[in-house]
């Protein structure tokens, strides 16, 4: 019994690092409107098509010693950390929920948010595709828990929740407070989470994001940081620690 899920747990590792790989493609050519085949990998500094040797994740990074097999050109770290962060988020996704369709919904629910984080970080834009396409697929999924009504409404009720947010925030600043991908975001955090959770999950980003939006205020006047990975931080901390503050619904 261990060792069937151990051999699980590194199966959805190995499968999350290669999804990861894909996920980094997404969330780069996305919010450009280009096509996620065409052209196909390409190191966008000598435009060299990559080799299947290349496109390995993380050993490919390692192997090549982080540079561009053919101008030499470094190739960011940041790809290859997402890889792996990928591989871990679906190990402990195993772990935590085993075979069973929740398995299935959250393995959706880590995936969008490594391409909200990947996307919003690196172009300030969260790809209504993605959303859109990612709590479909997951209602559709949680008919299969007899959980769909439920899951609709938690969904809704967290929309408006940080929609009333954003327009309050708006209203006290003067300006746009926070982006229109943020608000579609807590739908998708509804229909995982659950109400409280979602709710739970805007104060947790909200808690990470303000170090640094001290700094960024320190350096650029424009004080405009993305908010979308934080919320996806907080989202994926609630995923795997069971914590309440207070009672709104239970989603279980």
């Amino acid at each position: 019994m261990v060792f069937v899920q151990i051999y699980y747990t590194v199966i959805s590792f190995i499968f999350g690092v290669v999804l990861g790989s894909f996920y980094n493609v997404v969330a780069y050519r996305l919010p450009k409107g280009e096509s996620l085949i065409r052209p196909s990998s390409h190191c966008t500094k000598c435009n060299h098509k990559l080799g299947a040797s290349e496109l390995v994740p993380i050993f490919s990074f390692l192997f090549l010693k982080g540079r561009c097999k053919n101008c030499g050109c470094k190739i960011s770290w940041f790809y290859t950390i997402f890889e792996f962060i990928t591989g871990v988020l679906f190990a402990l996704c195993y772990v935590r929920f085993g075979n069973t369709n929740m398995f299935f919904i959250n393995l959706i629910f880590i995936s969008t948010l490594i391409i909200v984080f990947i996307s919003d970080y690196q172009t300030m834009i969260i790809p209504d595709e993605v959303l859109l396409f990612s709590s479909i697929l997951i209602l559709i999924l949680s008919i299969l828990n007899g959980m769909f009504v439920k899951s609709l409404i938690n969904g809704v009720v967290s929309f408006l929740i940080m929609l009333l947010l954003k327009l309050f925030g708006d209203f006290l600043f003067k300006k746009e407070s926070m982006g229109g991908g943020d608000i579609k975001l807590l739908f998708l955090f509804g229909i995982v989470l659950g109400i409280e959770k979602a709710i739970l999950s805007i104060f947790i980003g909200a808690l990470i994001a303000l170090p640094i939006s001290l700094i960024s205020l320190k350096k650029n006047d424009e004080h405009i940081i993305p908010f979308g990975p934080f919320l996806s931080v907080g989202a994926l901390i609630l995923l795997f620690i069971n914590v309440s503050l207070f009672i709104i619904w239970d989603c279980k």
